[in-house]
């Protein structure tokens, strides 16, 4: 029975001292290689997370932080609006608009996950010592252009079925000129934006999550690698 105390002691102690090990490391103690493969796996794992989230029923109406609301540049209109009967049409253009959300975000993996194919060691070198938000950063970098341009037909053709926003971008053309913000001329525009907005929001928070405990992520790569910089 000693002995099995003993071992249960020294095997507790070695493990102890691995964990310790991983936090002792520094960044220039890092292989290219194991720096790379960490900074993929996190970036896989964040982007993989983000559209599991989102990209589902309701993965933006539910979510407070993401949920996409009418543009603020038609709150003066607002009560006469519904005065006048458009309530119940507002509500559901804005829930058109969730949907819609939804439905891109569920197609963005592939792109996210050939950035990460296409990352350099630079680039996993600048995320480990960029800070909470380098994940997120390199994303919106790489692909928030290829990605709006996927997302933007996508939210259209959700949008276009109740033609609700057909009235939405008369409206928006009747108000015009400084007074309305690019991205919030036409619906597809407003909601592509505010799509990748909450994608690189969930992201982030994965990032986060990633640099506060990476042991507890339970990947030892994380763990080595998030360690190293902790």
């Amino acid at each position: 029975m000693a002995r099995i105390h003993f071992f249960s002691a020294a095997s507790g102690l070695a493990l102890a001292g691995a964990t310790s090990f991983a936090f002792a490391l520094s960044l220039s103690d890092l292989s290219n290689a194991d720096a790379t493969r960490g900074v993929r796996t996190a970036l896989e794992k964040g982007a993989s997370v983000a559209v599991s989230k989102l990209g589902r029923q309701n993965g933006f109406l539910d979510n407070d932080r993401v949920k996409i609301s009418l543009p603020a540049v038609l709150d003066p209109a607002m009560p006469l609006l519904r005065m006048t009967g458009q309530g119940r049409k507002l509500d559901d253009l804005q829930v058109s608009m969730n949907h819609a959300a939804e439905s891109a975000v569920a197609l963005a993996k592939p792109l996210l996950l050939d950035a990460v194919r296409n990352m350099s060691v630079t680039d996993a070198k600048n995320i480990l010592s960029g800070g909470d938000t380098a994940v997120t950063d390199f994303f919106r970098a790489k692909t928030a252009a290829p990605l709006g341009r996927q997302f933007l037909p996508i939210v259209k053709k959700a949008t276009d079925k109740d033609g609700l926003s057909g009235k939405y971008n008369k409206v928006m053309n009747k108000i015009g000129g400084n007074h309305v913000p690019e991205d919030q001329r036409t619906v597809e525009a407003y909601v592509t934006k505010r799509a990748l907005d909450g994608l690189y929001m969930i992201i982030g928070d994965e990032e986060k999550a990633i640099r506060k405990d990476p042991i507890g992520t339970g990947s030892a790569i994380l763990g080595k690698v998030f360690g190293a910089v902790k």
